[in-house]
């Protein structure tokens, strides 16, 4: 970000260096900061009284600037040099995303809360932060930042008639879905694949959370065959964004799944060579476990100065994601679950022996146990004594 002067302001905006020191002072000029003894300004700051980020849009509105920042805000990084789009838009607010996304892919998960944290007022920039700022919140394990996030989201889809709108705020929410590993959450346009009532600029980061949706659902054919079909869409050359890396990564992990190591090493390569000579660790990190060992094995013999970063940011989030996901399961039960199947967890729970519970559903007692094991892979755990405490106790052992 370019500085000036609070002199060089006063003679921009035509008042006296005293009227600036005094809004720095009041907190009226965003970003503005002390170097030494004196106040420096955002060069593109506007004066207070027409508030760039304050603005607030209506409903109506709210559509047409939704869609002008997504077109301004999906334009490629350049190669060599990422951080170089922060000089080329010239508006704060896509600026302010575009910090919140280069944060995150670094791992700098609090810079892209605050990032978010400064779009208040701004409901197309919120809107537009929200998907990058939830995937921030489950990192840190900010449950409570997460729950201000979906609570923003539910409102504007409450309060919206527009399709693209409410498809958009949907798409933010299918990442703590996806991230939760809750797929049967995520909307159904989705898992259809129907992006009729998303922006075309929207689309890149639908189809990779379609191709998360699969993962969890296990079908790593569909996986790899809707990541390589974008891949060939999107082309490299024209610069660096999220789908370029994040596809590549889940092509990886499908043929991982599909036991294709020597194509998984390839993929994971390709994604490395992206991104890591620009510090962009959060998609290795967040993958790590799933790759049993490859990807450790692949960061010491090519980007050995990646290694401890990498594997140390997975160790810290791992964590937090696990956290995470035991909020989101207690908090989402009844979604994640048929009402038919929480019942039967229910009566499991509570320890009725599985003769009646299949007696009372009309199956067989076989076809039972197989729905609770269902059950199990669906909450994540492995136990009737697990299950009782998130069924009946809100709580994991």
């Amino acid at each position: 970000m370019e500085y000036i002067s609070a002199n060089e302001t006063a003679k921009m905006w035509g008042v006296t260096p005293r009227q600036v020191q005094r809004l720095v002072a009041l907190g009226r000029i965003p970003d503005a900061k002390k170097c030494g003894s004196l106040w420096i300004i955002p060069a593109d700051a506007q004066k207070p009284g027409v508030p760039r980020l304050k603005k607030q849009y209506t409903q109506e509105s709210l559509p047409s600037e939704l869609a002008k920042i997504i077109e301004a805000t999906t334009l490629p990084m350049p190669l060599n040099n990422p951080d170089a789009i922060l000089h080329t838009v010239k508006e704060r607010r896509l600026r302010l995303q575009y910090e919140g996304e280069l944060a995150y892919l670094r791992g700098d998960f609090e810079r892209t809360k605050s990032c978010f944290r400064k779009t208040e007022g701004d409901g197309a920039s919120r809107l537009r932060a929200c998907s990058v700022a939830i995937a921030a919140a489950i990192s840190m394990g900010d449950y409570p930042f997460y729950l201000e996030i979906e609570s923003h989201l539910h409102g504007v889809i409450s309060k919206s008639n527009d399709k693209s709108v409410i498809a958009f705020a949907e798409l933010c929410l299918a990442t703590a879905y996806l991230s939760a590993a809750a797929p049967y959450m995520a909307p159904g346009w989705l898992k259809n694949g129907d992006f009729t009532n998303l922006h075309s600029k929207a689309k890149p980061d639908a189809i990779y959370k379609r191709v998360k949706y699969f993962q969890f659902t296990g079908k790593p054919e569909s996986m790899l065959a809707i990541a390589e079909t974008a891949l060939s869409i999107f082309e490299l050359s024209r610069g660096i964004s999220f789908s370029d890396i994040y596809l590549r990564v889940t092509c990886a992990t499908a043929c991982c799944f599909l036991g294709q190591i020597d194509e998984a090493m390839r993929w994971l390569l390709e994604a490395m060579r992206i991104a890591l000579p620009h510090g962009f660790i959060t998609p290795f990190a967040e993958s790590a476990s799933v790759f049993g060992g490859l990807l450790e094995k692949l960061l010491e013999q090519e980007y050995p100065a990646y290694y401890d970063v990498t594997i140390n940011q997975w160790k810290r989030t791992f964590v937090n994601w696990s956290s995470f996901h035991n909020h989101f399961t207690k908090d989402n039960i009844v979604p994640i679950l048929s009402l038919r199947d929480y019942e039967i967890a229910l009566m499991a729970a509570n320890r009725v022996p599985n003769k009646k519970i299949a007696e009372h559903f009309h199956m067989s007692e076989g076809r039972l146990r197989n729905k609770i094991s269902e059950i199990y892979k669906e909450l994540l755990i492995n136990s009737r004594k697990e299950l009782e405490c998130l069924v009946l106790y809100n709580k994991k052992t």
